[in-house]
């Protein structure tokens, strides 16, 4: 019985910038994903087609894609723009779209392949069959899903691949469904300008209007790690692991992709050839990544196996990244602190501590001596206050400096052609063979060992981005003048470079499948996010009958009793007082958020065990 193919795993890293891309795809990245010029949910993190260009040029080298978000809700008097835009980004290079408007589906654009956003709120099977039926290459779901949820709904679609989340921040809300942002401040996450209402300082008030909890961060999230369930996600049918971080910087990017690349590299070593890595080229990082020691809130599972995690998942006493306990403090003035260490800190170290009213504050160090650290800021610090490190300069610093590489691997074969030609082979892992002949003029034995010198001249592929594996030398004591063997190297590097980039496979936009009806009845709400007419279109071609447009492009004030988030997560759960269990009564709701001018009422769902938020 013939053995099946290997599956394709995908690293997919995010990226701000060209430079911050290029750099995942150094470090072990197989795809990456960059907002484009507009459109991007991170409104700061857009880029140019140019831009993109370059980075596509770099990773087809190592058969990596680049995708691009164009994953906002589009109005109707943008769909020029953006229709001109993907034929841009197509003629640049870009090996799919992430989208979350159907109104792209009904534009006049080139067959790019299309991804179904994470904003397009896939949270089971019935969305999931829809979207494959009407021709998204991908899904990308909901982080909100447990391994048996992705199961399901990978053998409903077995041939569509699966991308989900596996490291970064979270929102609180189910993707594409928060209107947070939007209806109290104007800025909607639909449209890339999220506000992040979901880290602010909240007041908990009950239905008498007593205020239960005081300035605590109560919808802010830890941060996604799953790294130790890779395997597990593979296994469900997960072939894309995504990293969030789009508005990080490169060391964070690099740190990240560096840490889950080995994790891949081993989970396929070890997998007797089920799964591969989807691009190709060795990697040598320079420096030993740490997930711990990057950007983080603390970490959580969030809901991969089901259930809530014993540990809770919301950073509630900062939104900020609070880091690894390094000591405590033992004595404290203004401009020295005298601490019992547990770890060696460096100048330039973040740290930060607990106040006692649980607010979280930090500091820069000037300089350290021992076990006296000396603050950028004069601080006053209680005896007894546990020291947390936020920021390890030593080890970001490593990461800045280290020389990153990722090279490809190419066999030579090099020999006499008749009389006065030689002849160089060169063969990849890409599958890409290229070979050049060149005269040199009548060949004479040479009266030295000639193996030891071309071997070392057809070394030099430094910068090509190759490294030089088996070489066979069919020359034998030929002499060959040491400029024309440089000068072949150099043109067999160029004609493989060539070769490579003619034979990069793309992928290519699915067929829609027109009599595919709508996953949820006829009817679409304000959580549909329809903004412009050929989402309309698109949406009554398969079966709408009525249909609410988006809050964006609505009256305000027209959606006053629709939630303005959908979550999992449940705030009466996370603090230990679930209706479902007698400690629940102890909170008389409605229960209410309050922030300043921001004031949220929470209604809870019981049956399907999940927490609605309304504008109050």
């Amino acid at each position: 019985m013939r053995k099946p193919a290997p599956i394709p795993l995908e690293l997919l890293a995010p990226a701000r910038n060209a430079d911050i891309a290029i750099a995942a795809i150094t470090a072990g990245a197989d795809a990456v994903y960059m907002g484009a010029s507009s459109h991007g949910a991170r409104h700061a993190a857009a880029n140019s087609v140019a831009d993109m260009a370059r980075v596509a040029e770099y990773a087809h080298r190592f058969n990596a894609k680049v995708f691009a978000t164009v994953n906002t809700i589009i109005y109707d008097d943008e769909l020029s723009s953006v229709e001109r835009l993907i034929h841009d980004l197509y003629k640049a290079g870009v090996d799919a779209l992430i989208v979350q408007d159907m109104g792209i589906l009904r534009m006049d654009i080139p067959p790019i392949e299309l991804h179904a956003s994470t904003q397009c709120d896939i949270r089971d099977v019935a969305k999931a069959r829809f979207l494959a039926d009407v021709g998204f290459s991908r899904l990308v779901l909901a982080r909100e899903l447990s391994l048996k949820e992705i199961e399901e709904i990978h053998a409903s679609v077995p041939d569509t691949p699966l991308e989900a989340f596996i490291h970064g921040a979270l929102c609180v809300s189910y993707s594409g469904d928060c209107r947070a942002s939007f209806a109290t401040v104007g800025r909607s996450a639909n449209r890339g300008e999220c506000a992040q209402i979901c880290r602010l300082p909240f007041d908990l008030v009950d239905g008498d209007g007593d205020v239960l909890l005081k300035g605590k961060h109560l919808l802010s999230l830890r941060d996604l790690n799953r790294s130790s369930s890779i395997a597990d996600m593979a296994a469900a049918g997960v072939s894309s692991f995504k990293i969030e971080g789009r508005l990080k910087d490169e060391v964070y990017v690099r740190n990240a992709v560096g840490a889950y690349s080995r994790i891949l590299d081993r989970l396929v070593a070890e997998s007797d050839g089920r799964y591969v890595r989807q691009s190709v080229g060795e990697v040598r990082l320079g420096f030993t990544p740490s997930l711990d020691k990057g950007f983080n809130r603390g970490f959580t599972p969030y809901f991969l196996t089901g259930k809530a995690p014993a540990k809770g998942m919301a950073s509630i006493s900062s939104p900020k990244a609070t880091g690894l306990k390094v000591g405590v403090v033992t004595e404290c003035k203004p401009k020295v602190i005298t601490a019992r260490l547990d770890a060696p800190l460096a100048n330039g170290d973040g740290l930060g501590y607990y106040t006692a009213s649980g607010v979280f504050q930090g500091f820069r160090l000037n300089r350290v001596e021992g076990n006296r650290l000396f603050p950028a800021a004069p601080q006053s610090i209680p005896a007894g206050t546990v020291l947390y490190r936020n920021r390890d300069k030593e080890f970001d610093d490593g990461i800045a400096v280290a020389k990153t590489t990722r090279n490809i691997p190419v066999d030579m074969a090099l020999q006499i052609v008749g009389d006065d030609r030689i002849s160089l082979e060169m063969t990849d892992c890409r599958g890409c063979v290229a070979t050049v002949v060149a005269e040199v003029g009548l060949l004479q034995n040479a009266v030295t060992p000639q193996e030891g010198p071309r071997r070392r001249i057809l070394d030099k592929l430094g910068g090509t981005g190759y490294r030089s594996g088996r070489i066979v030398d069919l020359a034998g004591q030929v002499f060959i003048p040491a400029s024309s063997l440089a000068a072949l190297r150099r043109q067999c590097v160029e004609a493989l470079d060539s070769n490579a980039r003619a034979s990069y496979k793309f992928c290519y936009r699915l067929p829609e499948k027109f009599d595919v009806p709508l996953p949820y009845g006829d009817r679409l709400t304000v959580h549909d996010n329809v903004a412009n007419r050929l989402a309309c279109e698109f949406y009554v071609s398969h079966g709408a009958k009525e249909i609410t447009s988006a809050m964006e492009v609505s009256s305000k004030g027209a959606y006053k009793e629709e939630p303005v988030m959908t979550t999992r997560y449940c705030l009466r759960r996370e603090l230990g007082k679930c209706l479902k269990y007698p400690s629940g009564k102890d909170w008389q709701g409605p229960l209410k958020l309050v922030s300043g001018n921001t004031r949220l009422r929470l209604d809870f769902d019981c049956k399907n065990c999940r927490m609605q938020v309304y504008t109050d």
